[in-house]
């Protein structure tokens, strides 16, 4: 419910702190008083648009609070969960015009867009006045009313589950219809791909070890290399030249020759004979390791391919080399799918249509029920026109079934309540046919039958006595009190049969002080209700009879 109101310097309220409790609280006061300006303020917090001539002269902004304590599991608290605001016991929903007409808005004194606040709003506070009816005048509440009415909760999320199911069928089969098409189109290139990854069976972590192999057999081969050339230069290169060891050889023996005595010439000869001792060891270590064997050369040729032909296919289907056994793997898994496709495909559809014709059930049982309740609440709101001087009007509900494209988690059905004022008149939209005052009078004989079905804690009617009086009055106000005791209810009145049932009563004044003019608002004692009902019922100038009046009508509302 609404549980307080702050305003500041909004036209001429420059500060204004209400409380409100449950039940019906009514607000009268003179014309011109600022009722209406009472209501704009509330509006503004609750995501009205915002205009510069809101704020009051001579002030940079004006600024309204309302406060609400909604229960625990009303749908504004979802809404704050939606946008990840933490959820408090109070709403508090504020919004600060500057003079210029720029607005900012708040909740929980969390900055919000505007578009945010009037959706909160909405599920808090609903205004009935004479030009802007909402909550009953927009017909996507009526199928939601109509459900609370008749009790229909369960069978409604009945339908919202098998709903549920069903679209998820179809998702997965369009999902599968799509996929199987893909790969059709691909067809040729996949079983080419697979057939030629298959051949080549890459084998995850391969190329890497193919590498290390790869670096090794080079560096054997170097090594091959490097001893070939070393026994080469061993080795006569042609018949006419000799091996350095026969070179050596030569050398000794020619100096062995030398005429004696030759005992200088011993050192130069054990010397050479070192050395061809010394070569030919070298020659057969070098011999023995090149007998050793180095790397096969075919071996590293293959090594080579086979690393050449994975960096191809990698590069071929731009993935890395590592990737290519997934890949093969994807490859297989979409060409088994386009093989088994149209067997998946048959599955689904059929699960898809299964679950359509179970929807289909629950809906069709969902607009038995509610055409059966609508004709019950027809009858109800019909008992309840009559003391509201609307005994010539009668409510039709139509309960007709949207095409297949409008189905959705509440059924198949569009529920929209028509009214005609007059004999012989086909019923049409509330908004269109009713007058201002018929309109209001029409919403509250609905909410009285409806309230225990509202989601909105907290009702405002403004003027809905506009143009009536006496016994008709009176079952307004007896009305508004049956609402209120679901319901907090708040209502602008110049009715005294109204303003009598009111739990608490609030007077909107207006004064000048100095040159300026201001609205004040006060809560009214007893003895305070009793002579301003006494007002509405003499005019100016109160009598006794009028407050005898005002007394035996406060005491027919206790």
């Amino acid at each position: 419910m609404l549980a307080s109101l702050a305003i500041r310097d909004v036209v001429l309220i420059e500060r204004l702190d209400l409380t409100f409790g449950p039940g019906l609280t009514v607000l009268t006061g003179e014309t011109g008083a600022g009722k209406s300006i009472l209501l704009d303020a509330l509006g503004l917090a609750l995501g009205a648009r915002a205009e510069a001539g809101m704020v009051r002269a001579g002030q940079p902004q004006a600024s309204v609070a309302a406060a609400f304590l909604p229960p625990a599991d009303h749908p504004a608290f979802a809404l704050l969960a939606e946008q990840g605001m933490a959820a408090e016991d109070e709403i508090v929903l504020r919004r600060v015009v500057q003079a210029d007409g720029r607005s900012r808005a708040f909740v929980n004194d969390e900055p919000v867009g505007v578009a945010l606040l009037r959706r909160i709003g909405t599920t808090l506070i609903e205004v009935q006045g004479q030009h802007d009816q909402v909550g009953l005048a927009d017909s996507a509440t009526h199928g939601g009313l109509l459900d609370a009415f008749g009790a229909l909760e369960a069978r409604r999320a009945k339908v919202a589950a098998a709903w549920s199911t069903w679209r998820g069928a179809e998702r997965a089969l369009t999902e599968a219809e799509a996929a199987i098409a893909a790969a059709q189109r691909d067809e040729e290139w996949l079983r080419h791909a697979v057939g030629e990854l298959t051949g080549l069976a890459p084998v995850e972590g391969e190329d890497e070890e193919l590498a290390k192999e790869r670096l090794h057999l080079q560096q054997g081969e170097r090594r091959a290399e490097a001893i070939a050339v070393a026994i080469a230069e061993l080795t006569p290169r042609d018949r006419r030249s000799g091996s350095p060891a026969r070179a050596l050889r030569e050398a000794a023996r020619a100096l062995e020759r030398l005429p004696p005595p030759n005992e200088e010439a011993q050192p130069a000869i054990a010397l050479l004979n070192a050395a061809q001792e010394a070569v030919a060891e070298a020659e057969t270590a070098l011999t023995r390791l090149m007998s050793e064997g180095g790397p096969d050369p075919r071996r590293l040729e293959q090594v080579e391919e086979r690393l050449f032909a994975l960096r191809g296919a990698a590069r071929k289907h731009s993935v890395a080399v590592v990737e290519l056994p997934a890949l093969l793997v994807s490859l297989k898994e979409r060409l088994a799918s386009l093989d088994a496709g149209s067997g998946r495909v048959a599955e689904l559809a059929r699960a898809a249509a299964a679950a359509r014709a179970n929807y289909t059930e629950a809906a069709r049982a969902l607009s038995e029920a509610r055409r059966e309740h609508a004709a019950k609440l027809e009858r109800a709101i019909a008992r309840e026109l009559p003391p509201l001087k609307l005994d010539r009007a009668r409510l039709a509900i139509e309960v007709a079934t949207k095409d297949e494209a409008g189905w959705g988690p509440d059924g198949q059905d569009r529920v929209t309540f028509l009214v005609a004022t007059n004999p012989g008149q086909a019923p049409g939209p509330l908004a269109k046919i009713a007058s201002g005052g018929e309109l209001s009078r029409l919403m509250l004989a609905l909410k009285v039958v409806l309230a225990r079905g509202s989601p909105v804690p907290t009702l405002i009617f403004d003027e809905v006595d506009a143009g009536i009086g006496g016994a008709t009055a009176a079952a307004v106000g007896e009305r508004l009190a049956r609402v209120a005791e679901r319901l907090q209810v708040l209502v602008v009145t110049h009715s005294p049969q109204v303003a009598a049932r009111g739990i608490a009563h609030l007077q909107v004044a207006k004064s000048v002080r100095g040159e300026r003019a201001e609205t004040r608002v006060c809560q009214l004692p007893d003895a305070a209700r009793r002579e301003e009902i006494a007002r509405m019922l003499a005019g100016e100038r109160i009598t006794d009879a009028a407050r005898a009046a005002a007394e035996s009508l406060l005491a027919d509302a206790r």
